[in-house]
């Protein structure tokens, strides 16, 4: 059974959290002496003299109606990163307890694990970029206390099957999270409305794929009461900045305006990939769930290199795992889409004068 007491940290257990005197008074004050700001205000239009409300009370209130979850369910981070550095040191003994991965995936896990000093476990994906659960079991010991799920997955674009999901949550009783950044690109449901029922389930999402907030560095965290009480005594006391709480309020009243992006990309990534599948030396395109493409491709090194010259960055994935000649695509503006294409074609022709 999880028992979320037995996987924490002792030290976390014991920690007294940085409270500030606004944490220490109710009702609402007229005079601010308390934090050593500058009373006379800032040199910008707007001041910003005064530290942000450490709660984020507005932003996770405006964010529980889109999202149907209690506000005390919702921890806010300095980008999903942060997010999951908090989950390493709240729930792993450096050079002790261990994680599992499954590569490929998101890079930053086995970054953050390696900062953290824990050791770091991989039960690759199989070949259709699914769990292979028999793998993942036998990794499991007393000292495993997360498991990283990403789904969609980063860099192979589909959704891990939701079946596979859940027999690791019935069967693992220390912390799953589930990494859902491009969810809102796939038509498999949130794991947002299963937290009642997984006292163990993570979910993890952002403000920077499919919100377009990316430079505002804004993730989200989803768990039981318990876990976001534990994450939220860890986490630097002012570590949401007053703008982005602000820009982020803004943006939680224009849903409709992010599902007309959404459905544009979604869009724009069906046409996408139907013109590589056309491209002479593209071997395949695999389906996805995200706001990318992973396209596998002859000379995918070359290809990468070339585009290069042109100034269109991609992410060569060719080294990764699973991921032999692949490049992984973002799916652009409907110009940045025509320059890519064109961009192709332009090797083609240079590698059909060669031949």
């Amino acid at each position: 059974m999880f028992n979320l007491d037995k996987i924490t940290r002792d030290n976390i257990k014991s920690l007294v959290a940085y409270s500030s005197a606004r944490d220490e008074f109710s009702g609402e004050a007229k005079v601010f002496l308390d934090a050593n700001e500058n009373s006379l205000g800032s040199p910008l239009t707007k001041w910003y003299n005064r530290y942000p409300d450490p709660h984020q009370v507005a932003v996770k209130t405006a964010l529980s109606q889109v999202k149907g979850i209690a506000p005390d369910h919702i921890l806010l981070g300095n980008g999903s990163d942060e997010c999951i550095d908090l989950l390493f040191r709240c729930f792993c003994n450096p050079s002790k307890d261990n994680v599992i991965i499954c590569p490929p995936t998101y890079g930053m896990y086995e970054v953050s694990a390696n900062v953290n000093a824990v050791e770091i476990r991989k039960a690759p994906l199989l070949e259709n970029f699914q769990l292979d659960l028999i793998h993942l079991e036998t990794l499991v010991d007393e000292n495993t206390k997360l498991i990283w799920l990403c789904s969609p997955n980063n860099p192979t674009g589909n959704s891990l099957n939701r079946a596979d999901i859940e027999t690791v949550l019935n069967n693992f009783n220390g912390i799953v999270v589930v990494d859902e950044a491009y969810i809102n690109f796939a038509k498999q449901k949130t794991f947002i409305q299963e937290l009642g029922e997984y006292p163990n389930l993570v979910v993890l999402q952002t403000f920077s794929k499919a919100w377009g907030l990316a430079g505002l560095r804004l993730g989200m965290t989803f768990a039981s009461k318990e876990i976001i009480a534990i994450l939220n005594k860890t986490k630097p006391p002012y570590n949401i900045n007053q703008v982005t709480q602000e820009l982020a309020l803004k943006a939680l009243e224009e849903v409709g305006q992010v599902n007309d992006m959404i459905n544009d990309l979604v869009d724009m990534r069906e046409a996408l990939a139907e013109v590589f599948e056309q491209m002479p030396t593209v071997e395949k395109v695999y389906p996805s769930d995200a706001n990318f493409l992973l396209v596998k491709i002859k000379q995918a090194r070359k290809v990468y290199e070339f585009l290069l010259t042109k100034g269109i960055v991609l992410r060569d994935r060719s080294s990764v795992k699973l991921c032999d000649d692949c490049l992984r695509i973002t799916i652009g503006t409907e110009k940045e889409n025509t320059i890519l294409v064109d961009a192709f074609a332009e090797w083609f022709d240079q590698i059909q004068v060669a031949v």
